[in-house]
This record gives structure tokens, sequence and C-alpha cells, in this order.
């Protein structure tokens, strides 16, 4: 038996390993709230790393009191990376491959959101800045993590990532991601479960991209035809770029922000814009780019030149056979654990697609449910907490010893 001190634990029987994790997990909703709200309390934006980090402290502190060996992995950028590593039971251990966990820390929010929409808990909800995208996945991971630590039984290492760049294409954490992932046997992503109660077995891939063009200034009364207008260029290219759009294939884009200008009586000199691309197949990913580029690289206004460049980009998560498999033991550990979930399509991006582009079964949305991310109506569904937890933590106790 366990003595229920953190960071101590003794091997126990099978039969004891799979259900004292379970037990002790059903009991945790308060200190899962209690950690969700210090973290959720911290303003993350993407370009905030202080506050990325400053939440890394937070579930280094948590992970470190339960006896769980965390790894700093410093970006210069954005948010550190953390890697939490539980080691797996030595008979059990499918050849050292691991278990991996992961989350992202950092939100959409500016700076403020927190002050303006702090932490609040009222009629079975939680509210404030990224409570579900994806803050309580994180929560999530580390009470997993912790009920392994403590009791034992995991199959396998287990290995919790927590990246700092998520929500801007994760430009630093890709590279962390992929070589995690092919040290990896499985991988459960914990970005919000779906409102349904459903897990995404299948996302678009994305790419986000600036073209910056450049013209040249004139009094726009006095001298009107010295100029050369950035801005009329960047219409054109818009409407170019939007008619590349295929809804029957999945694929779309969307110039979202628009930039540009010296003054209104001058002929704008420069202009810029913001592009989203979405598809569902790789190979229209790069047909589709090809066709951006030379969008790009015409003028049709004369005078004019343009430049594209990447900012940074997603793959698409496509389900394989293995990972139809996996989620099978998903699909009944949610069963045992209290409530049904399907497998379903996202148009939303997610770190997921690397791992899953390097062959490695992989889950997306396996965190608590919530709904409105990205939006100042963001909530969480408090009582899905504990039950998505143990619905991750039934999986992990029932993978196979071998392949999935």
């Amino acid at each position: 038996m366990t003595s229920g001190r953190k960071g101590e634990r003794e091997i126990v029987s099978t039969r004891e390993s799979a259900t004292q994790p379970i037990d002790w997990i059903r009991a945790q909703q308060p200190a899962m709230l209690a950690l969700l709200g210090d973290i959720v309390s911290i303003d993350s934006g993407s370009s905030n790393k202080p506050g990325i980090d400053a939440v890394g402290a937070v579930i280094r502190r948590f992970l470190e009191s339960e006896g769980i060996a965390v790894e700093i992995l410093p970006q210069p950028m954005h948010g550190d990376c953390l890697r939490a590593l539980v080691p797996g039971e030595t008979e059990a251990t499918d050849v050292g491959r691991n278990i991996l966990l992961m989350g992202h820390r950092d939100t959409v929010y500016p700076d403020g959101e927190v002050a303006r929409r702090p932490f609040q808990v009222a009629n079975g909800i939680a509210t404030g800045p990224g409570v579900a995208d994806m803050k309580a996945g994180l929560v999530m991971n580390c009470f997993v993590l912790a009920a392994f630590a403590r009791f034992g039984g995991a199959p396998g290492p287990l290995v919790g990532l927590f990246t700092g760049d998520e929500e801007i294409g994760s430009p630093e954490g890709r590279l962390v991601i992929e070589a995690e992932a092919r040290q990896a046997r499985v991988v459960f992503n914990s970005e919000p479960g779906r409102l349904s109660g459903n897990v995404v077995s299948g996302r678009k891939g994305g790419v986000f991209s600036a073209m910056r063009i450049t013209g040249k200034a004139a009094h726009s009364g006095g001298n009107f035809a010295e100029g050369i207008s950035a801005i009329e260029e960047l219409a054109r290219k818009i409407q170019a770029i939007h008619a590349l759009t295929d809804l029957a294939r999945g694929i779309t884009l969307n110039v979202g922000l628009v930039s540009g200008g010296q003054s209104v009586n001058t002929v704008a000199p420069w202009a810029e814009g913001q592009i989203d691309l979405r598809y569902v197949e790789r190979a229209d990913r790069d047909a589709v780019m090809a066709q951006l580029a030379a969008i790009v690289a015409r003028s049709d206004v004369p005078g004019t030149r343009a430049e594209l460049e990447i900012k940074g980009e997603f793959l698409p998560l496509t389900e394989t056979e293995a990972a139809k498999r996996l989620f099978e033991i998903y699909r009944q550990a949610a069963s045992a654990s209290g409530f049904a979930t399907n497998g379903e399509f996202a148009g939303g991006c997610a770190d997921s697609g690397f791992t899953a582009a390097l062959g490695v079964p992989t889950i997306c949305a396996v965190g608590p449910v919530g709904g409105k991310a990205h939006s100042p109506e963001e909530f969480l569904r408090i009582e899905s907490l504990v039950p998505r937890a143990e619905a991750l933590l039934r999986t992990i106790l029932d993978l196979p010893a071998g392949e999935v």
C-alpha cells in the first residue's frame, strides 16, 4: 500500500495499482480547481514570455511537490518548454518508449485580461482567460502524472510536455514536440474536449503567413500620378487569394489582418496582409502555397513589389489505423469513467498534427470539456475535470504491451 505522502510510493499489486490511482483522482476536484485558478490568474498571451514562464513555474512546483522530475528546455523568444518524467514499471515498460501527454501554456489574450475577467466559479462553470483552451488540460495532465507517480502502474515511461507557443503555430515548440514524439509510442493532446463529450480524431493543417507590399508615397492631391499605391495592390491580391478557397475540398484562405499606409492624404507606400490557410490533405498545402506565391509575386499595380513570409504552420491530424485502435481503448475507458465519446473532425489546428505526421498514434482534445475558446465567453464545465482525467488514466493503464 502507498503511504499517501507526496513523492513516496512503493509498487503495489497489479489490481491495487489499477484501482488506487483511480480512487485518488476521483477525490481531486477541489485540488484541480485550485491549481486551475492559480494558472488562469496569470496573463500568458503568446507574446508574454514572462507570463508563460510564470505559469510554468506554478506547474513545476506542483509536479516537483509530487516527486516528479521536471526539466526546463529554454526557448529564446517564447515560453520555455517543461518536460516532466514519471518512470514506468520496469516489468511493463514497452522497450522504454514513452507515453506522451501534451499541452500548451500560452493563450490568445492580451496582457490585462486577467484583471478584466478574473477566474471565477459559479453554477458548475469556471470562466477566465484560457480556462478551457487549454489550462484545464494542463491541470488534468498534472494530476494524471501525479497519480502514476504516487501509485505506479504506468506501462511505460510517462512524459508530460508543457509548451509555450501553440497559439501562434509553435515556431519554437515544434522542434521540441517532434523530438519528443520520436521517442513516444502514443500521444494524448489535452486540448479541450468537445461540448458533445467527443475527442478530436482529425484536424486540418494550417499555414499562417504575411505578405508585405512596397509602393511609392506621393501627395494624393498634388502629385497623385507619381504615387504607387501598396494598398490598392493589397486589395487586388486579397481578392485573388480568397478566390483560392475550395470549401468542397476543405481549403480555406482568409486575409484576417491588414495594415498599411502613411496618411489619408498620401498614396500608400506600404501595406501588409496576414493570411490564414487551412487544408485537409497534405498535398493540397503545397499546391495552394504555390498558387499563393504566384499571386504575391505578380504586380497588378505596376511598380509595386511584394514578399511572402511564413510565420507559423501546423500539420493536419490524420487518423491512422493505429490511432483508431488507440481511440477504441480510450472510448472504453471513457465509458468506464461515466461518459460516452466519439471521434470528430475539427477545422482548427493543434500541436497533435506534428506528432501524427511522424506516425505516432495520437488523440487530441482529451482535456476537460469547455467552449467559446478565444472569446470573452470562454468557459469550462467543472463536472468534466475528474471524469476526463479518469478516462485518460484508464486508457494509459489499458495500453497493450506491444504496439497499439
